[in-house]
């Protein structure tokens, strides 16, 4: 215990900086800057991201006959986009629409093959196909960084992540490297129990991490097995919630349960972080040194502070796939106050979304329904759209919105594996659907637990 807290500046100013002198990667360079242009003035901070935002069109209208399309039908060219206005006259990018035009999305001079690809479920359960480079990856990792630190928490210090399929070391070399750089402890979210809870617990008490990081849903979770069980070795210096909508009520139960503030977080897999909380709990701070963020009513035009608008999303550095105007498909507040922190970054309410339900085991384990569609959507072929609803403690029906690849192995292999998570006698039915509705927010469940 005494050794993780004494370990940690050691980790952070010396072994840290040697790994990333050994690898060559600007990771830490990235992420120093953005701690300096966190206090610039808002107007200093808006000049660059209207510079960026330029520059990118620019480049999309040599390198990337997708965009350059796009602009050209509004009649648009990088000179003539010379103010907000005339911006957003680029037509608004839909998730339908990316996964219609993926590759064609890649701009010229990139090679799909070297890029780095991941699929993701999503908050809407419909899986997208996503290429960057090493560098913008890089620079997303600084930023959640800089926003991590906002929680409490410093580089080299021990994190307690609750989350589902962690990708834990598996051999001597990754697990020492683990330990050197960056120890992370996890409760999986695919099987939440008393003797897992007691467990995460045990490891806390040994590792002593000062971040408690996870699912928003998940925390609350912990929480309650925190207080019912008298847990008292879970103690973080900070908690970070995020991947799905923070509920007031959640949040309270946390913030009693562990005596501090949860700092909050919002983003998506396509643009990375877009807004988090700081230290002083205020609003979420805008993302805007990497992200050109709206909030526009159903009309297409702005919503004014305190309206709520449909945030549509710009990245500002994801040059091998552009997103440019691509619609997140929720529902934000833009603020009119400023933060007392003193950070120039512009402040957003609260946001819709991001709701999952868990799901309850025979044995009356809970598994996270984001960490489902993680284990499935995104590892099984021909899979578009997906949701999950549990009926009754034995009984589960499968939505599936089928793909091209989508086959008969697939529709078993889905079956098999939810039947032998949920345990014997279990029945899943798998239904084969044109589409899933959302619900009357507009907002799509992946996971529905119908169990009082």
């Amino acid at each position: 215990m005494l050794k993780h807290r004494l370990f940690s500046p050691l980790r952070r100013h010396l072994m840290e900086p040697l790994d990333a002198l050994r690898s060559g990667t600007p990771f830490l360079n990235y992420w120093k800057e953005l701690e300096r242009t966190q206090y610039l003035p808002e107007a200093a901070l808006r000049r660059v991201q209207w510079e960026r935002l330029t520059d990118l069109l620019a480049y999309v209208w040599d390198n990337n006959q997708f965009y350059r399309e796009r602009m050209e039908q509004a009649g648009l060219t990088p000179e003539t986009v010379t103010s907000p206005e005339e911006f957003r006259k680029i037509p608004v990018l839909s998730k339908e629409c990316i996964r219609q035009n993926t590759l064609a999305m890649i701009s010229r001079g990139y090679d799909v093959g070297s890029l780095m690809k991941f699929k993701t479920g999503g908050s809407t359960g419909k899986s997208l196909e996503i290429y960057l480079t090493e560098e913008c990856s890089e620079r997303r990792n600084a930023c959640a960084r800089r926003h991590d630190r906002w929680a409490g928490w410093n580089p080299g210090e021990p994190i307690g992540a609750v989350w589902g399929n962690p990708e834990l070391p598996r051999d001597m070399k990754s697990r020492i490297k683990d330990w050197f750089l960056s120890p992370v402890i996890y409760l999986d979210t695919m099987s939440v129990t008393e003797a897992s809870v007691r467990a995460f617990a045990a490891e806390w008490e040994q590792v002593q991490p000062t971040l408690l990081y996870g699912h928003a849903h998940s925390i609350f979770v912990l929480a309650e097995f925190v207080r019912d069980l008298r847990l008292n070795s879970i103690a973080p210096k900070g908690i970070l919630s995020t991947s799905m909508m923070l509920m007031p009520h959640e949040r309270r139960t946390i913030e009693s349960v562990f005596g501090i503030k949860v700092t909050d977080r919002y983003g998506c897999e396509e643009v990375s972080l877009i807004a988090s909380e700081c230290e002083r709990h205020e609003g979420m701070h805008l993302n805007i040194e990497h992200l050109y963020i709206e909030f526009l009513r159903e009309d297409g035009s702005p919503a004014s502070p305190g309206e709520p608008g449909t945030i549509v999303v710009t990245d500002l550095m994801n040059r091998a796939m552009p997103f440019i105007r691509y619609r997140v498909e929720d529902v934000g507040v833009l603020s009119g106050r400023k933060c007392r922190c003193g950070r120039g970054l512009p402040l957003m309410e609260s946001v819709t979304g991001r709701v999952a339900d868990f799901l309850i085991k025979k044995d009356g384990s809970r598994v996270a329904g984001v960490s489902l569609i993680e284990n499935t959507l995104t590892k099984m072929p021909g899979i578009v759209q997906m949701q999950i609803v549990q009926e009754s403690m034995d009984s589960l029906i499968v939505r599936v919105v089928p793909g091209a690849e989508f086959k008969d192995s697939t529709q078993c292999g889905l079956r098999d594996y939810l039947a032998e998570l949920f345990g014997s006698g279990t029945s899943v039915e798998v239904s084969i659907v044109d589409a899933i509705a959302p619900e009357a927010s507009g907002k799509y469940r992946f996971s529905i637990c119908r169990i009082s």
